[in-house]
């Protein structure tokens, strides 16, 4: 009975002093202030803001979708981000696979993160995806996950998928 005062004050404290361990409220901490002294550069190039307006607009569109079927193979906002049929074809039965291999539950993911948008050099850039989803296995509850990388190219002015080889 005499540890619930001390239990109290203890809350009362670190509430009153933003401790770190309090595990409600607050705002995350943001992290140190970027320095552009350090050769930080802001990415103001409208070719930039393009590939990230782009690349999220499709990696929404493909979010809690099942990648294995007619709806979403013959989706024509799909297609517009690939160059040809053929590599709009190739991309699609790689992912498809990856989420087979994977064992998601129906081809489904439930989540689809983007880890990290990468500028690779003038005109070609990565998306690093991570891609969870039920477990399709029998006795398994737990869920699964996909990490995939993405190759993206400007070309004519333009963003673009370009599958890998198969």
């Amino acid at each position: 009975m005499r540890a619930a005062p001390l239990v109290l004050l203890a809350g009362a404290l670190c509430l009153s002093g933003g401790c770190a361990l309090w595990p409600f409220g607050g705002g995350r901490d943001p992290g140190p202030a970027a320095d552009p002294r350090y050769g930080l550069e802001v990415a103001d190039d409208a070719a930039v803001v393009q590939f990230y307006e782009r690349a999220q607009a499709f990696y929404e569109r493909f979010a809690l979708r099942r990648v294995n079927t007619l709806a979403t193979y013959r989706d024509e906002v799909l297609r517009d981000y690939f160059r040809s049929e053929g590599a709009f074809s190739d991309y699609y039965a790689d992912l498809a696979q990856d989420l087979a291999d994977a064992h998601f539950e129906r081809n489904r993911p439930l989540r689809l993160e983007v880890v990290e948008f990468r500028l690779r050099g003038p005109g070609e850039a990565e998306v690093e995806t991570r891609i969870v989803g039920d477990n399709g296995l029998p006795l398994r509850w737990w869920s699964t996950g996909l990490e995939r990388t993405d190759r993206w190219e400007r070309i004519q002015g333009q963003w673009w998928i370009v599958p890998g080889k198969l």
